[in-house]
């Protein structure tokens, strides 16, 4: 199916968030939509979705004209969407979510589900998905939500799948699955629509690239393009795809943990016994395969996780006993991984998800009341300060594009003086130039002596940020590496369990195989996507939708 968007205008108020663009998909092509977070790319899906009523310009499918009241004249002509958070029920099965609102009947009306079973089966087993059709929602990692996604769309029989940020909440072997799935799609006659902001993904899999900057399309772009030229299309701007930071000077231990465990209430261990310290003014990086215990711990140093064993201690003075509240008003900054359900609260103002831990401090409030005043001059503050793009501080948060809504977070936990930064994914579902303005902030933080925790999958953020790297495995560490010897295929490795040194040793021999030439070819060490990550208990944090 060809499709066509001519001329395609969206207002709100006086927010232009689509001008006048124009887009051509042809059949069995995979064309990424580019651009920056608020640029406008899934306004312009949700016109074509049926979601928003266009104020201008024309949809085309086959050459001809289609206009939809809902996403059920979309869905009927054959357009899928597979949103950046999913639409999925967690107390459903996987039939059960596929069949919602379109449920198969058997005789006298009554829901047949065994229909449902088959249709996920096969579409499972025609794309490799692996999916069990009767497997709970809220068991499933997100990669496999995700997967349950587009199985329900397809099952719709979507010519056209829209894709918004489908990698945001992917690992990197997660996302490396995706890429083979939108391949047999291709194939298979399916157009895609890829919405997303982050270059490598785009240059390994689109066919075409246009470019959205601010509502209007800027350009087009081959797969062949530089990840510079794209970043500075996206942009407008030159950008750096490196982290710009000087040697740490680090001082003393500033928080240290000693022989920590964390254990589900289904008896899983988590956290399992690890220790490890972080010094004034030095980054210490988490990496490892999502699912290995890096969320726990990390809720576990703002109180959020209960601690079976073991101590911390920030400053010289111990954390047990101390709720959540107490840690972030004695210093501690938490990005949490999932903004959506953990960092904002979504009926809640953009003014007001920016003071949600210090509202009742003196700045903002008298007695038990809050000033609405102060409380929208420092929105409007802090927004300029983060580039956060917003029509009115007093809109829900929910009105944001996903990444301007990860800056609110990082606005209000790095807005205030800071003894430890604990940031969970601090970049997730950021474009390239937000990215660079949020590692700027960090090493900022850093050089200010504040000791930072940064959890991340994402290997490139992992070896540019870090002074220090703990990987974790299983819920515990196998080992820390110093951040100016880390190298991608040892880090790969321990990822996947093996031991530091064995792993230091292994990787060495690798590149004296491959060469230099072939080596920066290569985007990680193939053991650590063999390897099946840990699966952590089906309550824990780290499997929330």
């Amino acid at each position: 199916m060809k499709l066509e968007l001519r001329g395609i205008t969206k207002v709100f108020g006086p927010l232009v968030a689509n001008d006048h663009i124009d887009l051509v998909v042809e059949p069995g092509e995979i064309h990424a939509l580019l651009g920056e977070n608020g640029a406008g790319k899934s306004t312009l899906m949700n016109v074509l979705y049926g979601l928003y009523d266009p104020d201008g310009g024309e949809i085309l499918l086959d050459g001809e004209q289609v206009r939809f009241k809902g996403p059920g004249d979309a869905v009927a002509a054959g357009i899928g969407m597979v949103h950046q958070h999913f639409m999925l029920v967690p107390v459903f099965t996987v039939a059960e979510s596929v069949a919602l609102g379109y449920e198969p009947a058997g005789p006298g009306g009554v829901l047949d589900l065994d229909r449902a079973r088959q249709r996920v089966t096969e579409i499972s087993e025609r794309f490799g998905f692996h999916v069990d059709p009767d497997a709970l929602i809220e068991d499933l990692p997100v990669g496999v939500q995700q997967r349950v996604e587009i199985i329900k769309a397809l099952s719709r029989d979507a010519k056209v799948l829209i894709l918004d940020e489908p990698t945001a909440v992917l690992t990197p072997q997660e996302t490396d699955e995706l890429i083979g799935i939108m391949g047999e799609l291709k194939e298979a006659g399916t157009s895609i629509v890829f919405i997303t902001h982050k270059l490598r993904e785009v240059r390994a899999v689109a066919d075409k690239i246009t470019v959205i900057r601010r509502g209007k399309v800027v350009g087009e772009a081959s797969p062949s393009s530089t990840e510079t030229e794209l970043a500075s299309m996206m942009v407008g701007r030159s950008v750096s795809l490196t982290v710009d930071k000087d040697p740490a000077t680090p001082g003393g231990p500033a928080f240290v943990v000693e022989d920590l465990t964390v254990v589900s209430p289904a008896g899983n261990v988590l956290v399992d016994d690890i220790s490890f310290e972080v010094r004034a003014g030095e980054i210490l990086c988490i990496a490892g395969v999502q699912g290995n215990g890096q969320t726990e711990l990390a809720e576990a140093i703002l109180g959020l996780e209960e601690v079976d064993s073991g101590r911390m201690v920030l400053d010289g003075t111990e954390l047990g006993g101390t709720g959540v509240r107490d840690r972030l008003r004695a210093g501690i900054g938490f990005v949490p991984e999932d903004r959506s359900t953990d960092g904002v609260i979504s009926s809640f103002t953009i003014a007001e998800n920016l003071v949600l831990d210090i509202y009742d401090t003196p700045d903002f409030a008298r007695g038990v009341t809050m000033s609405p005043t102060k409380v929208a001059e420092n929105a409007v503050r802090r927004a300029d300060e983060f580039d956060v793009r917003y029509t009115d501080v007093q809109d829900p948060i929910s009105t944001l594009s996903g990444g301007n809504a990860q800056k609110v977070v990082l606005a209000r936990e790095m807005s205030r003086p800071l003894r430890l930064l604990v940031a969970s994914q601090p970049t997730r579902g950021l474009d390239v130039g937000s990215i660079e303005f949020v590692h700027t902030r960090v090493v900022r933080e850093r050089d200010q002596g504040t000791p930072c925790i940064i959890v991340s999958t994402e290997l490139d953020e992992v070896l540019g940020l870090a002074d220090r790297i703990a990987v974790m495995y299983r819920g515990r560490i196998v080992g820390v590496v110093d951040g100016a010897d880390a190298d991608r295929d040892m880090l790969g490795l321990m990822m996947a369990g093996v031991p530091m040194e064995d792993a230091r040793r292994q990787a060495a021999e690798h590149h004296s195989v491959l060469g230099e030439a072939d080596r920066a070819e290569t985007p990680r060490a193939p053991a650590a996507a063999a390897e099946t990550p840990h699966t952590p208990d089906p309550a824990s944090p780290e499997e929330r939708p």
